[in-house]
């Protein structure tokens, strides 16, 4: 408690003393990074080159165009168990006989955060307040405050022959964090290609233009690129369709040792997934992502409805891990002949 409180005193002393100056924000995107749907976490993230449904609006705006009919989707996640609210919800429309449309929202709160500016009391009367010279906490004097973070795309995708695709967002973000707010405008590029039968690759270059986060404070922050490669080989098995899939992100942002590992300021990361479908019926999914979670999952497909649900763990000692994230998400297809795909 006493961590956290510190953290985020010192965090508003940062806020408020900064004059407008623009940096790399390391994890100033860090939020856009979470992932959306039920069977992405559960595949550990790697879906660059196989996502063919309303959520490609997110993973890569190309595999928009692969959808033949009207899609919505809901999703809501108990984030490290209560501590997160992350919330997801979409729709894409195909329109004639080559492109699609698509808007996803995402909504990331953190409420209940101790707000200790007017909280730390002068113990020595000398006018400096520092908590590591006997200044103390009056605790009476704490209130709260939250962070919301809302990301909204907007999605354009296109066949450009039987076997390739590409698509683009325009994304708005705005954060809120107690009095403080910021705005920011971002654009992403991907594409498909599908060079053999069963065998799928796929590229989303996130922030591509490089985002600007403009805080009220004064401060501005800069999103970096990031390259999401992925690749997956369908095969034949069992009566049903095994699919092993891996993407890896390449940012530019100098993590260093917070990746799994860095050539200079770049950093990799990798994610690995595994999903079996029998037959359109059920899946079983299971992955490990880039910050070291074990990720599980399945999913039911009823006519036009799928549900998906997800479970994610951190890879620490039992008395150190946080706790767990649960993911639910639903989509609806309108698979009517009516909202067919022209071209079908």
């Amino acid at each position: 408690m006493k961590k956290t409180i510190l953290l985020i005193f010192f965090l508003f002393i940062s806020l408020t003393t900064i004059k407008s100056q623009t940096v790399i924000g390391k994890y100033a995107g860090e939020f856009l990074a979470i992932g959306v749907g039920g069977r992405s976490l559960a595949m550990g993230g790697a879906q660059t080159a196989i996502v063919n449904d309303v959520t490609a609006g997110y993973w890569n705006p190309a595999g928009l165009a692969r959808i033949d009919y009207p899609q919505f989707a809901l999703m809501h996640e108990e984030h490290f168990g209560n501590l997160v609210n992350y919330n997801y919800g979409a729709v894409a429309i195909p329109y004639e006989k080559d492109m699609s449309f698509g808007l996803s929202i995402i909504r990331l709160s953190v409420d209940g955060i101790p707000d200790t500016r007017n909280a730390l009391e002068d113990a020595n009367g000398d006018g400096i307040l520092d908590i590591n010279n006997g200044d103390r906490l009056d605790y009476s004097k704490i209130t709260e405050f939250s962070n919301t973070d809302w990301a909204f795309y907007f999605t354009f995708a296109k066949r450009h022959s039987e076997n390739f695709y590409w698509g683009a967002n325009v994304k708005i973000i705005k954060r809120d964090l107690a009095e403080y707010s910021a705005t920011g405008i971002g654009f992403d590029i991907g594409a498909y290609y599908n060079p053999m039968e069963n065998l799928f690759l796929g590229a989303n270059i996130q922030d591509v233009t490089t985002t600007l986060i403009a805080w009220s404070s004064g401060r501005n922050e800069l999103i970096t690129p990031t390259a999401k490669i992925g690749a997956a080989y369908q095969l034949d098995l069992l009566g049903g369709k095994i699919l092993p899939a891996v993407d890896l992100d390449i940012r530019f942002e100098n993590r260093k040792y917070a990746s799994m590992f860095n050539i200079g300021p770049v950093s990799f990361d990798a994610h690995t997934g595994f999903e079996f479908n029998y037959k359109n019926i059920f899946a079983v999914r299971a992955g490990y992502n880039d910050v070291k979670q074990f990720t599980v999952g399945a999913g039911i497909y009823l006519p036009k409805l799928t549900i998906d649900y997800s479970f994610a763990r951190i890879a620490q000692s039992e008395t150190e891990r946080l706790p767990d994230t649960h993911r639910i998400s639903l989509m609806l297809t309108l698979e009517e002949p009516k909202f067919l795909r022209d071209s079908k």
